[in-house]
């Protein structure tokens, strides 16, 4: 039997291109494992050029795809390849990594809602064409059995199409008188089907007039609002989604002597798990045997890591440093922080739904109002004329000519204008109502770690250090993957400095790195540990023998255009706060360092959504703008909220706005664009406003035939259009 190769069918080149999870899974074989990976630093097509190459060199990889809008790679191996294995290779090529769930990801929704709005768009864009150029030799003078035929075929088009293409529109309208609820979509949905249900009557007591162009005309017009409108966000899916998968998937539980690697749905509290350096917690748990330090930066912001010894709570999503620890379980699945976080997540998004968009708010008024006046006209015309057909025609050319079109673009043209100059400046509005939301903001939220600063830290005194202590420092740096050893590494490289020759390099878990140099023992490490007195600022120390320690202080660089930006805030009179998990000394010195009067610091996750929602009850007006797990939460709880490109996916799919470049300053100019972008949707109403002052009264005095609705309908959302495009 011969297999026939069939060609998919796909809306844009783009996706055909592209293969999807499920497409590498196909094609994997069925000895492979499927690897997700999440990517916070990546930026651009060398990265992931480099990645792939980096992952596709591995023997055991069968294949790898880097997807730069998601920061996300998923990788097609043999089953014996760990997550693990492709974390540390991605980190080795100079790129941050974290598992993820794939099981938990195919969950998540896809594009079909752009392609399907976009395939009825076309549908309802090419139907209208043709109608059109039937009408045009009616309104050229056709008349008796041709103008028939005409209206005839113009129906065999526009019922099916209708039918078809109008389906987003209907299924709104439905839900919303189910609940007893109007919004835009009852008196479009009423427009259309009344000047179908008026054309079929007009047609088969061949009638003059027929509006089944400017039925079809108006579904066009509405659909490409809906599709623009759709295209100003992101295909954004649950941040509480995005934080299930960062839970680790897998663990090593250890039953007597002997260990297996089960999968965290299968522990149970009281289970002994044992976590290598470099292995994310899978669970809740205590410490039993191991020292380590622990990187938190994800979960509450600390930019350094903590020393974790027997009988030390750990949190899950926390990544174990330098020693391995074996820990009981004390909590499992949804009782994990890292669980509750996602459902603090889930609150805070369930809250923000409830805004209510400049677009309902102006259907509260035109639903009913259209209604009334079109019932008036039917109710006068038929009580004046005693004719039903007359009353219905002019009942159907009020609900027509009401321009819902212009209503229908008078958002999405704005907010897509505004989104494409947002998008130039390196902003990516991921949500419809987030301009209107940014327009209103009178507060701004920063996280610290990763947002106002760079999240890694910077050996800020190494002018001051001899160049020998540095080289034996950087020989040290080598065999520890703790972020204070890597900055003084990076110092070093950057400088020119070469690593001394250091023998014996041991890593002491929770103290430091120790070695041999010219016979004497060398320790780089803690204060206490080195033999030196610890210091107010961020610092380790370089012991050499029995010389006094060195000590090489760290500070957090700031992100780019940080201090311009609170400086900006400051000036337009924005209240400015500062939230980190990070301790109290690292806060006050950058809120001192940026002139910020109001900052916390160590706030939990639950604490910083609190203080967010405090401040909502007070009437204000809340930006939030963060990157880490920890700042997911209050992201979702804030009236708008912005995350760098650098962020966890979580915390991106949480925002509204992600900042594509690692400059801050265009937060300042997307809140000048959102007060444009206002002004620009009001003034659109205003223009549907006189448009219906002036067309309205010819609809109710039985003026406008099918030709001048549809040349009313056409020029009042060109009008609304073209004044969108003035943002641009």
């Amino acid at each position: 039997m011969t297999a026939t190769l069939r060609p998919a069918v796909s809306a844009c080149p783009a996706c055909a291109a592209a293969p999807t999870a499920q497409a590498l899974a196909d094609s994997a074989g069925p000895q492979t494992a499927q690897i997700a990976l999440s990517l916070p630093t990546i930026h651009c097509s060398a990265c992931i050029s480099k990645i792939e190459r980096g992952l596709n060199a591995h023997p055991l990889v069968n294949s790898a795809r880097v997807n730069l809008t998601l920061k996300r790679a998923t990788i097609a191996a043999a089953e014996e390849v760990s997550a693990q294995e492709m974390v540390q290779l991605v980190e080795g090529l100079g790129y941050e990594a974290h598992e993820l769930d794939a099981g938990a990801l195919n969950a998540t929704a896809t594009g079909e809602e752009g392609r399907d709005l976009l395939m009825r768009l076309a549908v309802a864009g090419f139907a209208s064409m043709n109608v059109m150029l039937l009408s045009v030799a009616v309104w050229s003078g056709a008349e008796a059995a041709t103008r028939d035929l005409f209206h005839w075929i113009s129906a065999a088009i526009a019922l099916p199409t209708i039918a078809f293409a109008g389906q987003p529109f209907f299924r709104n309208a439905w839900a919303a008188l189910s609940n007893r609820q109007l919004n835009m979509d009852v008196p479009i949905t009423l427009a259309i089907l009344l000047a179908v249900v008026t054309s079929l009557w007009e047609t088969s007591l061949s009638g003059e007039h027929a509006y089944f162009d400017a039925a079809l005309t108006l579904t066009f017009f509405l659909l490409a609002g809906r599709y623009l409108d759709h295209r100003t966000r992101a295909i954004a899916r649950s941040a509480a989604e995005e934080l299930t998968a960062l839970e680790v998937p897998r663990a090593i539980r250890l039953t007597g002597e002997r260990e297996e690697t089960v999968m965290v749905a299968d522990l149970k509290v009281g289970d002994t798990i044992l976590v290598r350096p470099g292995g994310r917690m899978p669970v809740d748990g205590e410490i039993l045997t191991g020292m380590s330090e622990l990187d938190r930066s994800l979960l509450t912001g600390e930019t350094l890591p903590v020393v974790a010894g027997p009988g030390q709570a750990v949190s899950a999503g926390e990544v174990n440093l330098t020693g391995p620890l074996t820990i009981r379980a004390t909590a499992v699945g949804a009782d994990t922080s890292l669980h509750r976080m996602a459902d603090l997540v889930a609150i805070a998004e369930s809250g923000r739904s409830r805004y209510t968009s400049l677009a309902d708010k102006a259907a509260k008024l035109y639903a009913p109002g259209v209604h009334i006046l079109s019932a008036l006209s039917f109710a006068g015309w038929y009580l004046y004329s005693g004719d039903l057909r007359t009353a219905l025609n002019i009942a159907a050319a009020v609900l027509i000519i009401t321009c819902p079109c212009a209503l229908g673009l008078a958002v999405p043209a704005v907010t897509t204008a505004a989104s494409g100059r947002l998008f130039r400046r390196g902003m990516l509005v991921k949500d419809a109502t987030a301009l209107e939301r940014l327009a209103q903001v009178d507060t701004v939220v920063f996280d610290k770690t990763g947002t106002l600063t760079a999240g890694t830290p910077e050996l800020t005194n190494l002018d001051k250090l001899p160049r020998q202590a540095v080289g034996i420092a950087a020989a040290l740096a080598q065999g520890s993957s703790h972020p204070l050893a890597q900055a003084i590494l990076r110092a070093a490289r950057q400088a020119g400095i070469p690593a001394a020759r250091v023998e014996a390099v041991t890593e002491v878990p929770g103290h430091g790195v120790m070695g041999n140099w010219q016979g004497q023992e060398v320790r780089l490490g803690r204060a206490a540990w080195a033999g030196a007195q610890g210091l107010r600022e961020t610092a380790t120390f370089l012991a050499v023998g029995d010389a006094p320690a060195v000590a090489f202080i760290f500070a957090d660089r700031l992100r780019d255009g940080a201090a311009e930006l609170v400086e900006t805030l400051r000036q337009s009179g924005k209240e400015v706060y500062l939230m980190s998990g990070d301790t109290t000394p690292a806060v006050e010195e950058l809120a001192a360092r940026l002139g910020i009067r109001h900052w916390l610091a160590e706030a939990l996750p639950a604490d910083k959504a609190e203080h967010i929602q405090a401040l909502g009850d007070k009437g204000a007006k809340v930006l939030m703008v963060g990157d880490g797990l920890n700042d997911t939460a209050a992201l979702a709880a804030a009236h708008v909220s912005i995350s760098p490109a650098s962020a966890l996916d979580a915390a991106r799919v949480a925002s509204d706005i992600v900042l594509l470049g690692g400059d801050l300053s265009p937060v300042s100019a997307g809140c000048d664009t959102a007060r444009a972008a206002i002004r620009r949707i009001r003034e659109n109403f205003r223009i549907a406003t006189i448009y219906n002052i002036i067309a309205v009264p010819l609809a109710v005095a039985g003026l406008a035939t099918p030709l001048i609705a549809a040349l009313a309908m056409s020029t009042s959302s060109i009008t609304v259009s073209l004044n969108a495009l003035r943002l641009r």
